[in-house]
C-alpha cells in the first residue's frame, strides 16, 4: 500500500478532487453567500459563576503530576528550543536583539519599582514646572547676545604639530567647570543620588561605634552598608524618600536652624550639609527605636546631595523649590 506522497500526480489530483465529498463536522463550514446565517454564539455565558465546583483537598490529591505527564500526547519543547536572551549586546544592527529590561526574561530584569515617593510625585507635578517659571527671562527681539567668556586658549601656530589641535584648558590652578546652560524642559535639575558619610574617630578605641553608626545609617537610609565602610550612597526612590524625611521631619525639629550656607557646593551641582548627633535622633526610624541605640554612641553624618545640575546656582534653585532655605553670602 503506497502513501499519498508516493502516488503519481494524476492519482493525487483525483484524491484531492474527491476530498470535498467527505462529510464535515457541523459548524466548520464556511458560508459563501450572505443569505445563510452563521450559528449564533452567545456573548454572555449562560452558566452562572456560582455553579463553579468548589475545589476541595480530595480533588487536589487526585491530581497526579506524573500521571498527567505520562498521558500527554506531545512533549514539551526542549530547553535548547526555548528563547534565551543574548548574554551580550552587540549593537543596534545585530539581528538578535535583547529584550527590554522590563521583560521578565531579560538578563538585566529587576522587578519594581514598588513605591513612588511623595516628594518625587510633587517634583513631577509641581516643582519641575515652577523651576521653569522661575528661570524664565524675557528677551525682547533685537537684543544682542552676551559675549561668550573665553574659557579655552588657542595655539600659537609656532609648530606644524599645533595645526587642527583642540583648544587648551586654562593655565594654573583654574579648574575648567562644565558650562551652565539655561534651564529648559530638557535639563530641569533633579535629585540623582544622596551620599552619606560618617566620621567615627572614636572607633579606634571602641569598635562598637562602627556597629552603632552602621545600624543608624542603615535604618535612616534603607540601604545595607559594609561594616568596614563609613559611607553609603542612595539612588532612585530611596534618595527621594531620604530627602523628603530630612526636609519635613528633621530640619523643622532643629532649633535655630537657618538653612544651608550660601557658600556650600562644589561648583558642579552638588550640595553638602552636616547633621549633628542630636539631629540624627529626629529621624522616625531612630526615634521609634531610640532605646535600642546607645545615646552617647549615635554619630553625626555628612550628607552630599548629588543633582543633575551643572552649577551650584541651578542646584540651589532646586533646593529652594524643595523647601530648603539658604543664608549668608551666596556665591555664584
Amino acid at each position: 500500500m503506497t502513501t499519498l506522497r508516493e502516488a503519481p500526480r494524476v492519482g493525487r489530483q483525483l484524491l484531492s478532487s474527491v476530498s470535498h465529498l467527505r462529510p464535515r463536522a457541523p459548524g466548520l463550514d464556511r458560508y459563501a453567500s450572505t443569505e445563510s446565517t452563521p450559528p449564533v454564539v452567545p456573548d454572555v455565558e449562560l452558566d452562572s459563576g456560582l455553579a463553579t465546583p468548589i475545589v476541595t483537598r480530595e480533588s487536589i490529591n487526585i491530581l497526579d503530576p506524573r500521571k498527567r505527564a505520562s498521558s500527554r500526547t506531545h512533549e514539551l519543547p526542549h530547553e535548547r528550543y526555548r528563547f534565551h536572551a543574548p548574554k551580550y549586546y552587540r549593537g543596534p544592527l545585530h539581528p538578535v536583539q535583547p529584550p527590554p529590561s522590563s521583560d521578565p526574561i531579560a538578563r538585566d530584569f529587576a522587578p519594581g519599582p514598588f513605591n513612588l515617593p511623595r516628594l518625587k510625585q510633587t517634583y513631577q507635578s509641581t516643582i519641575a514646572s515652577d523651576i521653569m517659571t522661575m528661570m524664565y527671562q524675557h528677551t525682547p527681539p533685537g537684543t544682542p547676545d552676551k559675549p561668550e567668556r573665553i574659557r579655552l586658549r588657542e595655539w600659537d601656530d609656532s609648530s606644524p604639530y599645533m595645526k587642527n589641535r583642540p583648544k587648551r584648558g586654562p593655565r594654573g590652578a583654574d579648574v575648567l567647570f562644565p558650562l551652565e546652560k539655561s534651564i529648559d524642559w530638557r535639563n530641569i535639575p533633579e535629585i540623582r543620588a544622596v551620599h552619606i558619610a560618617m566620621y567615627l574617630p572614636q572607633a579606634k578605641k571602641n569598635i562598637d561605634h562602627i556597629t552603632v553608626g552602621r545600624a543608624v545609617l542603615q535604618s535612616i537610609a534603607g540601604v545595607r552598608t559594609a561594616t568596614t565602610a563609613t559611607r553609603c550612597s542612595i539612588y532612585g526612590n530611596q534618595a527621594w524618600e531620604f530627602i523628603d524625611k530630612t526636609i519635613n521631619l528633621v530640619f523643622p525639629k532643629i532649633k535655630e536652624w537657618r538653612g544651608f550656607k550660601g557658600t556650600t557646593g562644589d561648583s558642579t551641582g552638588n550640595i553638602g550639609f552636616g547633621l549633628e548627633p542630636q539631629d540624627m535622633q529626629n529621624y522616625p526610624e531612630v526615634e521609634a527605636a531610640y532605646s535600642m541605640y546607645p545615646s552617647k554612641m549615635i554619630p553625626g553624618c555628612r550628607v552630599v546631595l548629588e543633582t543633575t545640575a551643572k552649577s551650584d546656582r541651578h542646584a540651589r534653585i532646586l533646593c529652594k523649590a524643595l523647601g530648603i532655605p539658604f543664608y549668608g553670602k551666596i556665591v555664584d
